[in-house]
């Protein structure tokens, strides 16, 4: 294995950062699970797994380009700081509710409201702040790995949830997400910078930038496709993940601990896809890559709404998160590209947008849809809308594939 593909852990700072993340995700992944476990036990109902969904997401399509302006403006490592405290007093707070037996749906929505919010000023503040710790020359790697934690704790997270809510109770996983940041505030606090890096000074003015950038997408064929690309697999196709508690215990029988299983495969093939990415580095024809890896997700999807085979289940869930990292990342890159340096922050803030905050929209959407024609039908849907997204994306601008 050749020791390039971790270049970026050279640096200090981001070996601290990395580590920490990796704690801290899987602390959060296993929150995620555990809470649309409660949810789906405190309702039996898919339509507020979906609210749910919706409201943890929503203030990442509400305020992510507002906290793009602010990660600009003030210290990002403060800013992540200080989000990365305030998560770990709501998941104690919910913790603390759910151990004492008095937890109703409505403390988990507004928890997970809350929690949306500091996740979406933390975002665009880590997204950026990578740079600050690598440098240009290892920006690429660093982001490669940083994806491959992310993926790797989505991975390992749900399977522990589910054996800790069989072994200890739901609440176990709240308190071990509040602990599991403590890993990320302390590698935040170990870390050392020379100097400051100089900011820049507002130009024009918040709005005026903020249409600039708005009109450049709109202006620009290519970049609005590619923005456009990835909205629609968030809006529907992410809100799968919020339905696997209905497939785990009414439609598959495997009860918490399968819920972890399923949530796991799918963390698991978009580890391997982010591997590969970090192995493959630059390569020609990413268009194409881009296509393939949308047909797949979207087919994966279909056949896994449709399944009534937990090993298939499992099966279509890798292939699924395989193909959504790879279209995913293949994007972020072509825009990194076509885009211009002063541009660049406001297009990928755009970007984030489409790419996190159209799925709470998504999730009400296909959890109205399941509360009225049953859950394999929204997802099927959802996955069909995918699938012919995608081919008309490609085939209105066949251009994108030579890319």
């Amino acid at each position: 294995m050749s020791l390039q593909v971790f270049s970026s852990l050279s640096h200090r700072n981001f070996r601290l950062f990395w580590i920490g993340q990796i704690i801290s995700l899987s602390g959060t992944w296993m929150h995620h699970a555990a809470q649309n476990w409660l949810v789906y036990t405190l309702t039996n109902s898919p339509f507020y797994l979906g609210l749910a969904g919706m409201a943890a997401s929503l203030p990442i399509l509400l305020f992510t380009l507002a906290a793009g302006v602010l990660a600009d403006r003030h210290s990002k490592k403060n800013i992540i700081l200080a989000t990365q405290i305030t998560l770990t007093v709501l998941a104690l707070a919910l913790a603390l509710i759910v151990a004492f037996g008095t937890v109703t749906v409505w403390h988990v929505l507004i928890l997970a409201f809350f929690m949306g919010t500091a996740n979406s000023f933390e975002i665009p503040s880590r997204q950026s702040f990578i740079i600050e710790m690598v440098g240009k020359e290892d920006l690429l790697n660093a982001i490669a790995l940083n994806s491959s934690a992310f993926h790797a704790s989505r991975m390992i997270g749900p399977a522990i949830a589910g054996l800790i809510i069989e072994l200890l109770g739901i609440a176990a996983c709240f308190f071990i997400n509040a602990f599991s940041f403590i890993a990320a505030i302390g590698s935040l606090l170990k870390m050392k910078f020379k100097d400051e890096l100089p900011r820049k000074s507002p130009r024009q003015g918040i709005i005026i930038e903020f249409k600039e950038g708005i009109r450049y997408i709109f202006n620009n064929r290519d970049v609005r496709t590619l923005i456009l690309s990835v909205g629609i697999i968030s809006f529907f196709g992410f809100p799968y993940i919020t339905f696997i508690p209905v497939y785990a215990k009414d439609i598959l029988g495997t009860g918490a601990q399968g819920m972890g299983m399923l949530m796991s495969c799918a963390g698991s093939g978009a580890f391997f896809g982010a591997v590969m990415l970090a192995f493959r580095g630059d390569t020609s024809r990413k268009g194409v890559t881009m296509a393939v890896s949308g047909i797949t997700f979207s087919l994966s999807l279909l056949i896994f709404s449709l399944s009534k085979n937990i090993w298939l289940s499992y099966t279509v869930l890798f292939f699924l998160g395989f193909g959504a990292i790879n279209q995913i990342a293949t994007a972020n890159s072509l825009l990194q590209v076509a885009v211009p340096d002063e541009l660049r922050g406001r297009v990928m803030s755009s970007f984030t947008t489409m790419f996190l905050g159209m799925s709470p929209l998504g999730n009400f959407a296909l959890g109205s849809l399941a509360h009225y024609s049953g859950t394999q039908q929204a997802l099927a849907t959802g996955a069909l809308f995918c699938l012919f997204g995608t081919l008309i994306v490609f085939w209105k601008n066949p251009a994108l594939l030579k890319m």
